[in-house]
């Protein structure tokens, strides 16, 4: 058939709908060259006309012509709107699989609808005479064959981001003009949602657009339009000639509106022309929040992560639980009808449909009555996603109750179904704006109309206040939910007192006392709270994102508390995440009451038995204790905090210059320091001024240049309003208010005094991909991003370099940033590390000397050490050069400029990352020297070792030990 043939067939063609649609898509596909219904798929399973006939109550099916993962397809008859067509399809896109086109058509027109999820929506319309076109004709063959072809270029976020950028310039404008920044961002609230509202045809005719370009000529008349227009939408009215519907809710609660200039008007009207119908008010609130008022967006609970992110929490605390629920009703209501039929009693099958009716409306009411919170709302995130869902499950239930018999009713689930607390006022305010539009959005795309009388309910059920502790220091009720789900922020506890200050710090801390650590992060009180919501009966599941170190120090109390009183059922351990635009790795923890809780448990999307405190499953490793003959080997190194470091050259400088006024060399008071990356990547050459504390100002000023250099430092201590102060500097002071600013921090008095007594120590980082240790001696003074022991033997130092406890330190513990790296924190992991029986730190070598075990380690440890150490510094390459005055160690220097360039590329890091053969047997020797130790050498010669086994023998060695206290 030939497009001309095709054409003049159709254009003559006066049938209805019924009689014709099936021919005229049979005949479609031979001009397309592509397989019809029938002919490709028989069985109709996955392309068929009248998709969803079979349903009970009989009637027509839920699309014309359905093809799998393509399109579905409605007919109308000839001069018929095709717009109703579209409504009917989308009221079934659920039942249809979401399929990414929706086509409508009669004989003289075909409109292809876009409906991917996350892009800009667009349409194709095609004309019956457009056939002729081979390229038109190819954009319809690729809707059977290639639908992707189709999909718009433009997403729903990056839409977003214009209209935001548009916005964000205008609101930094009013704020320089002196405007109070909350009066703005309501202001600016109501621009947004007036565009908004025109795109969706809640504003009759562009009646906002319109109105910005009748102000454009003379801009001064802004104002007033824009009061006239908010006052109709306070309670309803007209604007001129033309009816304005009543939106309220709040966020037209007066007709108050700022003056606008006309670059600021002709900003406004080029973000009209956008097609704001489509906004996504996933991302909307974060965008704006940044633009209107970036000195809060830390405070915000809410930060933009992609829509599939946050329904790894939605699904498994909304979705699957009701899906579940749904599905043991709808067997219910089926089993009822399959048994009256059998009864062959009118009776009885009028009995059976009025109970089956009974339950579907039980199962809508409760869905109409769920609630979810989420106490850190932010901008609504969590609260637009979870009422798209709950919206999503009622749809589907009232397609599926249809297939049964029952009439289809209206659609009850709205916003008022969704909960927030948040601290922030302008937050709150985005966050029901968030709500709104997503419910909007939500009706028209399922071809539904928008509630109106008011159009926006007011949403006081997202609240503003903090969410922790009431004015007095009380902690806050939280309302009563079905289950709470959220973002609550991301702060540490270390930096509390910075951004909190320390007096909200110490509230907070104080009215958790006796429940949870007074050092843990801030996102564990409102699992605290999750939790005794769970307890008293107030909420069934809880779904909460956190850093990945919730489950790790002295966060893993609160997730044992859980544990104690709830059920862990779903958790992913460590996934990439987004906070103001910077990638963290975080927790996705999903608990529940104990007995609430029927489905499989999930840890990282595998099913699993148990999912420990710890987010691990089977063994929890989390439980060891700390082992006494462990205490005061392992540190931190020393935390400076302040501007101590200085390069080498200038150093030596201070080391080479004449004695001070009062007779002392600057030696006394600089050290070679190491941090973690000296360790495993290139050396830097670093040292630091390391004044003993107790001086007094005028002592400390007697070395002359180390003094001076402080004193000219960007954080002058004399300045402390200056703005110059180091924050982290402010927050030791403030601590500890006698803290001489001329000393470091935390000078690890305790550790110092053991280095002297030893010839060397050892060192790892305290966040590095590969667990490397490595000697160090003194007077080089680790800083705090090395975990040191003083111990000075091979034995102690090749337990340490084995696999056994790099299995433990893995397991125990955690891992932190967007590298994920690993992270050694010598409190969880070497204090509760079980060493050898008679080789344990408590021991001295001298007294395990002669032990053929200790041998053998001290033997492999050596070689291992020796090996790396010519691979680094190769003899050849390298020069050793005493320092510029004694009682340092020597430096290590290239040959010349080639050695040099070769000996940047050899680092510990590169060096395990290559892990030549070599390294791997010196590891392997070193691993069987401590299997042995343990009693464990067959088995590790027979490969019966695995982690798992390893870390259950150490574990049962820990509780034995941990028992001799």
């Amino acid at each position: 058939m030939t497009p001309n043939d095709f054409i003049e067939t159709w254009r003559k063609v006066e049938l209805k709908e019924r009689s014709a649609s099936q021919s005229h898509f049979i005949a479609l596909c031979k001009l397309l060259g592509v397989l019809d219904p029938v002919t490709a798929d028989p069985r109709g399973e996955w392309f068929m006309f009248e998709k969803g006939a079979s349903k009970s109550s009989g009637g027509e099916g839920w699309a014309d012509v359905w093809r799998k993962d393509c399109f579905a397809w409605e007919y109308k008859g000839k001069r018929k709107n095709l717009d109703d067509a579209l409504t009917q399809l989308r009221q079934y896109t659920l039942a249809l699989d979401n399929p990414p086109l929706l086509i409508v058509s009669d004989m003289d027109e075909i409109h292809i609808h876009t409906n991917w999820t996350n892009t800009v929506h667009k349409t194709l319309k095609i004309k019956l005479e457009d056939l002729t076109d081979a390229a038109i004709r190819d954009k319809l063959r690729y809707a059977f064959t290639d639908p992707e072809r189709l999909k718009p270029e433009k997403t729903r976020q990056l839409l977003t981001e214009e209209a935001a950028e548009k916005f964000a310039t205008i609101a930094q404008r009013l704020r320089e003009r002196g405007h109070e920044a909350e009066e703005v961002a309501h202001f600016v609230n109501r621009l947004v949602f007036c565009m908004f509202a025109e795109d969706v045809n809640l504003l009759p005719e562009k009646m906002f657009e319109r109105m910005l370009k009748l102000s454009l000529s003379k801009p001064s008349d802004f104002e007033a339009h824009a009061r006239d227009l908010f006052r109709a939408m306070k309670s309803g009215g007209k604007v001129g000639f033309e009816n304005v519907d009543w939106f309220n809710g709040g966020l037209f609660d007066s007709d108050d509106a700022f003056p606008l200039l006309k670059p600021d008007i002709e900003d406004l009207i080029e973000a009209a022309k956008l097609d704001w119908s489509d906004i996504d008010p996933s991302i909307l609130g974060t965008l704006f929040e940044r633009g209107l008022d970036p000195s809060k967006r830390s405070q915000l609970g809410a930060h933009y992560t992609d829509r599939a992110k946050i329904m790894q929490i939605v699904n498994p605390v909304i979705v699957e639980p009701l899906l579940a629920e749904w599905a043991e009703v709808k067997a219910n209501i089926i089993a009822i009808q399959e048994k009256a039929i059998k009864t062959k009693s009118a009776s009885a099958k009028t009995k059976a449909e009025n109970e089956g009716g009974r339950l579907r409306l039980e199962f809508l009411e409760r869905l109409k009555n769920f609630r979810v919170l989420d106490p850190a709302c932010g901008s609504g995130n969590f609260l637009y996603l979870s009422l798209l869902a709950l919206k999503d499950i009622e749809l589907r239930v009232n397609i599926e109750a249809e297939v049964l018999g029952y009439p289809r009713g209206f659609i009850q689930v709205g916003p008022e179904t969704v909960l927030g607390i948040e601290l922030n006022s302008y937050a709150a305010e985005l966050a029901r704006i968030s709500v709104w539009i997503g419910d909007i959005q939500w009706m028209r795309r399922n071809g539904m109309k928008t509630k109106s009388d008011p159009i926006l309910r007011a949403l006081n059920t997202i609240e503003n206040r903090d969410a922790i502790l009431n004015e007095d220091g009380s902690e806050t009720d939280w309302p009563t939910a079905d289950v709470i789900v959220g973002n609550p922020p991301f702060l540490g506890a270390k930096s509390m007192f910075r951004s909190l200050g320390r007096p909200e710090t110490k509230r907070i801390r104080n009215a958790f006392a006796g429940r949870l650590p007074g050092f843990t992060d801030l996102v564990c009180y409102w699992f605290e709270k999750a939790k005794d919501n769970v307890v008293d009966g107030r909420t069934i599941r809880v779904g909460f994102v956190a850093t990945s170190k919730i489950a790790k120090n002295t966060n893993l109390p609160v997730l044992y508390r859980v544990s104690e009183n709830a059920e862990i059922y779903c958790a992913h351990s460590d996934e990439p995440w987004v906070v103001d635009g910077a990638a963290v790795r975080v927790a996705l923890i999903c608990f529940s009451r104990s007995a609430a809780w029927k489905g499989q448990k999930t840890l990282n999307g595998v099913a699993v038995r148990n999912i420990n405190p710890d987010l691990t499953s089977g063994l929890n490793v989390s439980a060891a204790s700390k082992i006494v003959e462990n205490r005061n080997v392992s540190f931190v190194g020393v935390q400076k905090s302040g501007p101590f470091d200085v390069a080498g050259e200038i150093a030596r400088s201070w080391l080479l210059s004449p004695i001070n006024p009062h007779g002392r060399s600057n030696s006394e008071i600089l050290r070679p320091t190491w941090n973690g990356s000296d360790l495993t990547s290139s050396r830097s050459d670093t040292w630091f001024i390391d004044f003993p504390r107790g001086l007094t100002v005028q002592e400390a000023s007697l070395w002359e240049a180390p003094f001076s250099h402080l004193q000219a430092s960007p954080y002058d201590p004399d300045e402390p309003d200056n703005g110059t102060l180091s924050k982290v500097r402010a927050t030791a002071r403030d601590i500890h208010p006698k803290l001489e600013w001329w000393t470091p921090y935390w000078p690890r008095p305790e550790a110092r005094k053991q280095l002297t007594l030893l010839r060397r120590y050892v060192a790892t980082p305290m966040t590095s991909e590969h667990r490397i240790y490595v000697w160090l001696s003194y007077p080089t003074l680790p800083d705090n991003n090395l975990v040191i022991f003083t111990r000075q033997d091979n034995v102690f130092f090749g337990i340490l370099h084995s696999q056994i406890h790099e299995h433990w330190s893995t397991r125990v513990g955690n891992r932190i940033g967007a590298g994920n790296q690993r992270r050694y924190n010598p409190a969880t992991i070497f204090e509760t590390f079980p060493f050898p029986e008679g080789l344990t730190p408590n021991i001295g070598a001298a007294d395990y000397a002669a032990d053929p075990r200790a041998i053998k380690i001290a033997a492999a440890a050596s070689r291992l050490n020796e090996l790396r150490e010519n691979w680094l510094n190769p003899p050849d390459l390298v020069k050793r050069v005493p320092e510029v005055v004694p009682g340092y160690p020597d430096r290590i220097l290239p040959v010349d400029e080639k050695a040099e360039a070769i000996l940047k590329k050899r680092t510990l890091t590169n060096l395990y990352n290559q892990r030549p053969t070599w390294l791997d047997h010196a590891h392997k020797a070193l691993d069987e020297a401590v299997a042995e130790a343990y009693g464990w050498g067959d088995d590790e010669r027979e490969g019966k070792l695995t982690e798992d086994e390893i870390l259950a023998r150490l574990f049962a060695l820990n509780q034995k030990r941990a028992g001799k206290k």
